[in-house]
């Protein structure tokens, strides 16, 4: 007798009649359970014979040794029936609660076979591997190439990351002490940003590891700064207002260094009214600052505006957006959303998709709507930094976007059978067969999901101002 749980596709819990007696019988008698001090894999197992379309299954093989873009996903083809069997493998684990419930009753139900304990596994080098020129096999090896290059290409957006850091360390130290010196430094970085984001339009954003920053680095301006220069480009912004916009933005905070420190460290959600006007008074302060620094009309309205919005509920001013300029909208967005991401009390921060998802269904009148669609394109609606559940009902976590394909991005898999610090990273524009399903929470991963992607409590961005083509091949900037 079949649960019925099971029959109608939902999970059970193992306590009835119905399946109790199949499940845990035939997990018994029809799965081996390694024994973990053994040192080999555990799990539950089939044989070649009873794998099924709707099975999740786990390869114990190192990534290279199989065609497969994953090392566990759920078969889902004919194809990869085929594939796994022609590995002959003595035994295959899966994982029952990531498999179709129905079909793992149906196989576990059909028939009684000998326990799989009495079968040797094979030896990787007895694994039948697929012939070096069969296409599946080509298809992987561009896969392990593709891997090499975009590690280097991320060490390298890494190492720039490192570079541009000082100079927003050094806007709180040093912009009073050596105005000249830190603002010549501020249109270098903001020139290389131009050039990245205007005239290559395949400059695309990465989300950074803790390895290139930390929690010292300045992350809040330079995020506002990159981001806002991303859609300066999609806005038709020419060089001159765009660099403008970029030191604006790299300032647009200046202010907050004449707010006492009780007040930046405390969450706004807790300030009194008295608090509450202090802190606002950071726009004006940082205007006055920008005025004496010579700062140029264009980066001067930023200064002055990054708190408006566009249906007039912003301060100092309470501007519309027609009183706006076009510059001060979009860093107004951007410093809306990277607030989200990254509030005071870290308790409080959105994911990258909660917070777009938040300002598109319940802020949208404040914003610029052209520049909010634009940036919704631009970062996708899966921004860097979203923990997302695939196709396969793999975890993984979005790494950069792909500026033609918003949907398709970067993906840094989950799979514990390879070491973090070699993570899978696959290109959802190449793996057509897999898409992105939901975004998650990272408080609601399993602590051993949470360590091995690392979602970063703090979401720092920074750009590639180089692109790959289809092939791999690297193209620099114009």
């Amino acid at each position: 007798m079949l649960c019925v749980r099971l029959i109608r596709g939902q999970k059970c819990s193992g306590l009835c009649i119905g399946c109790g007696k199949i499940l845990r019988a035939s997990i018994a008698t029809k799965g081996k359970l390694m024994s973990e001090s053994s040192g080999e894999p555990t799990g539950t197992f089939l044989s070649a014979d009873k794998l099924r379309i709707g099975i999740f299954v786990n390869l114990d093989l190192p990534w290279f040794k199989h065609s497969f873009a994953l090392n566990s996903f759920k078969i889902r083809t004919e194809d990869q029936l085929r594939e796994l069997r022609a590995l002959k493998l003595a035994q295959y684990r899966y994982d029952p609660d990531r498999s179709d419930p129905l079909v793992v009753a149906q196989v576990l139900a059909a028939t009684v076979v000998a326990p799989l304990a009495n079968t040797p596994a094979l030896q990787e080098s007895e694994v039948q591997l697929p012939n070096e020129t069969d296409p599946a096999m080509q298809a992987k090896r561009e896969r392990m190439v593709a891997l090499v290059k975009r590690r280097e290409q991320v060490a390298n957006v890494e190492r720039a990351f490192t570079k541009a850091t000082p100079v927003m360390k050094n806007l709180s130290r040093n912009l009073i002490a050596k105005p000249k010196e830190t603002l010549e430094d501020m249109v270098a970085l903001v020139g290389q940003m131009t050039d990245a984001f205007l005239d290559n339009p395949e400059a695309t954003l990465h989300l950074m590891g803790d390895k290139a920053g930390g929690e010292e680095v300045y992350y809040h301006s330079l995020n506002v700064t990159i981001l806002a220069m991303m859609l300066a480009k999609d806005m038709g912004m020419d060089v001159a207002a765009a660099r403008d916009l970029g030191i604006g933005a790299m300032v647009h905070d200046v202010g907050l260094m004449d707010i006492p420190d009780r007040v930046l460290r405390k969450s706004p959600e807790e300030y009194n009214n008295a608090e509450r006007h202090l802190r606002q008074q950071h726009v004006e302060y940082g205007t006055n600052i920008g005025v004496k620094l010579g700062l140029k009309p264009g980066a001067l309205a930023v200064v002055a505006q990054h708190h408006e919005l566009a249906d007039g509920s912003g301060y100092p001013r309470a501007l519309t957006a027609e009183k706006m300029t076009v510059a001060a909208r979009l860093v107004s967005l951007v410093n809306y959303y990277d607030n989200l991401c990254n509030p005071v009390d870290i308790k409080r921060a959105m994911t990258p998709h909660q917070a777009l998802s938040f300002m598109f269904a319940q802020r949208r009148s404040k914003f610029d709507v052209k520049a909010l669609q634009l940036m919704i394109r631009s970062l996708g609606v899966y921004p860097p930094g979203s923990v997302v559940q695939l196709t396969n009902d793999v975890l993984g976590m979005v790494t950069s976007i792909n500026p033609k394909k918003p949907l398709r991005p970067w993906v840094m898999i989950y799979d514990p059978s390879v070491p973090k610090e070699e993570a899978i990273m696959i290109d959802l524009e190449k793996e057509t067969e897999l898409n992105i399903t939901k975004s998650i929470s990272p408080a609601l991963l399993p602590p051993k999901v949470a360590a091995y992607l690392n979602p970063r409590k703090r979401v720092t961005y920074f750009f590639d101002g180089e692109s790959s083509d289809t092939s791999g091949n690297s193209k620099g900037s114009k």
